[in-house]
């Protein structure tokens, strides 16, 4: 018999150790309390039955919101009252629309829709966006290049047709009762500025969102808008002074027990609040963000506990953002405040060193010594002079495929595969796109 969910968190958490993924993609539910169910997908979907009908908090994706529905159409068949997004990430709202079929099919209202008033506002930006936003995904989760996005998928919108759109907001905080249920809506800035954390005092459970994913926390992503570390680590405190039993997160375990649940919202809440303490203390004294990435880190025994890995986001970008967030986008180095461009540089940089090949041999050798980052200076370079090059293309393959082996988090795997994959295309070699990773997990 499969081992619980609340039974493998507590393993994974007491010993410190994980044997399996913690962000599971399954579509199988499992109940977690007596009239709460979650389905693990990307993302998950809580469901709380009340008096009046079903509670979700959150659709799931687009590729997953069919799916989810049906593994909670075999747990209950009652309507679907309310739907509480989270936030606004295409995987939390995206499969709003098989709710909504649901409903229509079997002659039902559709799932009254709430969220933070900031979401609307971010569906709206997405759609202003929607070519970058599919371009950024798949690099992220599928290293893929943006010519991969030409033809049939080309036209497919980001935002998927038929989302449902919160038709109740609020600003700070929100209380609703449901079939005898009462549900406490907070508003939280953290991975978004309109997230919804929310207390369910019958329950004694929090419906987190992705302020807790079993991952590092999600604060520094390169490609995408502003992240929020203190807020971030203030709204974990905040979740810490209930008497919370049972905390759910969207992606991830489950996890029981107050003291348990406790532990871990203060262990990441401290460690962001040191994060930016580190990172703000240094630009204080005048030190440029290539200083602080070089000095300020976290320590290694805090990455290694089971929810505070660095698969998906890691410190390094974090650090960039606290920077970004607190002293602007320019990084301190004076030449880089109005720079020459790279394809300029690059080519006297080639000039200097007597040929584009010696440039990129260069590089290869310190690929072989390990010295990564400073091939992938040089080979960007190479390539940058040389745009037609098979020979620097495919030296630069190697080189990213190598970084990419050697990356931890999923966000850096995916950048360097993308680049890997452009210069086989420059190349002319051809490549199996590889289908987008729906987890947070390497």
């Amino acid at each position: 018999m499969a081992e619980h969910v609340l039974d493998l968190s507590a393993r994974f958490i007491d010993s410190g150790r994980v044997d399996s993924p913690p962000n599971r993609v399954t579509h199988e539910l499992s109940e977690i309390a007596d009239g709460v169910a979650l389905v693990e997908a990307f993302s998950h979907v809580v469901v709380v039955s009340t008096d009046d009908g079903l509670v979700a908090f959150d659709s799931s994706g687009p590729a997953s919101g069919g799916r989810v529905l049906d593994s909670l159409r075999q747990w209950n068949s009652e309507p679907f009252h309310t739907l509480v997004y989270t936030h606004g990430h295409i995987d939390h709202v995206g499969g709003s629309s098989a709710f909504a079929q649901d409903a229509e099919s079997s002659g039902r209202p559709v799932p009254r829709v709430i969220g933070h008033e900031n979401l609307s506002p971010r569906l709206r930006r997405y759609r202003a966006t929607n070519g970058y936003n599919k371009v950024i995904n798949a690099r992220q989760f599928g290293g893929l290049p943006a010519s991969t996005l030409s033809g049939a998928n080309s036209n497919k919108p980001f935002v998927p047709e038929g989302t449902l759109e919160p038709v109740v907001d609020y600003r700070h905080t929100m209380t609703d009762e449901i079939g005898g249920i009462e549900f406490q809506l907070h508003h939280a800035l953290g991975e978004t500025d309109d997230h919804t954390w929310t207390w369910i005092p019958q329950h004694r459970m929090i419906s987190a969102g992705d302020q807790f994913i079993w991952n590092f926390p999600n604060c520094g992503n390169p490609q995408k808008v502003q992240r929020y570390p203190l807020e971030w680590a203030a709204s974990l405190r905040e979740m810490a002074s209930t008497d919370v039993e049972l905390f759910v997160p969207a992606h991830g375990l489950p996890i029981s027990g107050h003291e348990r649940i406790i532990s871990c919202l203060n262990t990441v809440a401290s460690t962001l609040e040191q994060l930016v303490d580190d990172v703000v203390s240094a630009m204080n004294s005048g030190a440029t963000l290539n200083d602080i990435v070089l000095t300020v880190g976290v320590a290694p025994e805090i990455l290694e506990l089971p929810y505070l890995r660095p698969l998906y986001d890691e410190p390094e970008f974090v650090i960039r953002n606290i920077w970004r967030l607190y002293g602007g986008w320019w990084d301190g180095k004076p030449s880089r405040l109005k720079p020459a461009s790279d394809v300029a540089l690059a080519v006297e940089l080639v000039e200097l060193a007597g040929g584009v090949s010696i440039l990129a041999e260069r590089a290869q050798a310190l690929a072989e010594d390990g010295q990564l980052r400073m091939a992938c200076h040089l080979i960007d370079m190479a390539a940058d002079a040389a745009p037609n090059s098979v020979e620097v293309h495919e030296i630069r393959t190697r080189i990213y495929l190598t970084r990419r082996s050697a990356e931890s988090s999923l966000m850096a795997k995916g950048i360097f595969e993308s680049a890997a994959n452009e210069s086989r295309e420059a190349a002319g070699q051809e490549f199996e796109p590889r289908k987008p990773k729906l987890s947070l997990e390497e």
